[in-house]
């Protein structure tokens, strides 16, 4: 930039400019190129007129958990910066499942599988996103009318060499593990939206970083103008070591009770709590500052700030009341070792029944793999004593307490 467009600067634009920037970086971990989004946002603010965002999602499953919402809150950020945003739900790169950081050709879903685990998954949406200022899209919309030769004409964009510069491609390819011809062509489905959008900036993880790239590559090819990339991290789950994940079970969903909502966050390791804060809660970058200063010099007790954070994402999802009794409820089971008044009473035949059957009928443990896994944990409890071996078989009682891990609570009585 010269010294003469330097002179000419507006001082306001380019402290506007400066403010959304703060915000933008939250969490980041690429924007590429930052000098772009510059420009973009220089304009904008000059114009009036919004940047378009965009965020594709393939509904490989029905629910959302705390990790699906880190680009979500980024969403939000952009949509209270003013900016327009558009959700593209990937009905069509659905069907191919997005084969990142996957070892092996994932199954293909129908097209019906993929709508109807959609459904649910735009309704959830809304509790990160402003629903008035949010554009749902279909990629079928403009993939659906592509005939052959217009497939042909997106394949000649890239070359195979440059597919095997993914790390999951590259990977199998060496290992003599089959890669589908139609795997390669997700990436340029997905890019292929950023053209049919015209987008100026395209989020998604660290591990999207090859797929968000195609999009400017085939923007160029198409002349359309390029959009910027901005990355983010993909946040640990309960375990703190593997991404959350339902089939992890590390999990915090986002429709799940304020109780268990709170008490999953009280289990993240400590170490965890900053990157939290920043990622799925609402809190003020100052606040977020004074968080981070305050563990790091340990002026803050880790006890507290994790209440803090069970607090503000049982709030965001259930509201301050809700919080508020998730909070006392867990005061009173977990730091005070007292059974919870509210636990479900349910009616049982007498007789004696197989431990695992019991957890399972009860819904305290999904399947009979998860119920012995409890108990051999010593996650299982009978008033208040630890169940010890998976074949017990339990002759019930008025007034039995179950208990199933830190959360799960049964009064049974005899019918």
């Amino acid at each position: 930039m010269s010294n003469q467009e330097q002179v000419t600067r507006d001082p306001q634009v380019e402290a506007e400019v400066e403010r959304q920037l703060a915000v933008i970086r939250r969490g980041a971990v690429e924007i590429i190129p930052e000098e772009e989004l510059v420009g973009k946002l220089r304009r904008s603010i000059k114009t009036g007129k919004p940047l378009h965002i965009k965020l594709g999602l393939d509904p490989s499953a029905p629910d959302i958990h705390l990790g699906h919402t880190v680009p979500l809150q980024k969403m939000r950020q952009f949509q209270d910066l003013g900016h327009n945003v558009t959700i593209i739900i990937g009905d069509y790169t659905g069907m191919i499942g997005d084969p990142t950081g996957k070892s092996e050709t994932r199954k293909q879903l129908t097209l019906d599988q993929v709508r109807e685990n959609a459904a649910t998954y735009v309704e959830q949406l809304y509790k990160v996103l402003d629903k008035e200022k949010t554009s749902i899209r279909y990629n079928s919309e403009w993939l659906a009318p592509l005939n052959f030769a217009d497939v042909i004409k997106l394949a000649a964009n890239t070359t195979v060499a440059r597919m095997l510069e993914r790390d999951d491609f590259e990977k199998r390819y060496n290992s003599q593990q089959a890669i589908s011809l139609h795997e390669f062509f997700y990436p340029l489905m997905q890019g292929y939206d950023s053209v049919a959008l015209e987008c100026d900036v395209e989020l998604g993880g660290t591990d999207q970083k090859f797929n968000l790239l195609m999009g400017r590559t085939l923007q160029k090819e198409y002349g359309k103008e390029q959009q910027v990339i901005l990355t983010l991290p993909i946040i640990e789950g309960l375990d703190g070591v593997q991404k959350m994940s339902k089939s992890l079970g590390n999990y915090i969903g986002i429709d799940e009770a304020p109780n268990d909502m709170y008490g999953k966050t009280m289990s993240i390791p400590d170490e965890l709590m900053v990157k939290y804060f920043e990622l799925v809660t609402d809190i003020s970058l100052e606040e977020l500052a004074e968080i981070r200063t305050g563990f790091a010099n340990g002026s803050l007790h880790p006890r507290d700030l994790k209440m803090r954070l069970g607090r503000e994402i049982v709030t965001k999802y259930h509201g301050e009341e809700a919080a508020q009794a998730a909070e006392d409820h867990f005061k009173t089971v977990f730091q005070k070792r007292a059974l919870p008044d509210d636990m479900p009473e349910v009616t049982l035949e007498p007789g004696t029944v197989w431990i695992v059957k019991l957890l399972t009928d009860l819904k305290m443990a999904p399947s009979n793999g998860e119920a012995r896994r409890l108990i051999q944990g010593g996650a299982v409890k009978i008033n208040e004593e630890k169940v010890a071996e998976v074949d017990a078989q339990i002759e019930l009682q008025d007034g039995m307490v179950l208990q199933a891990g830190k959360r799960k609570f049964a009064r049974i009585h005899l019918g």
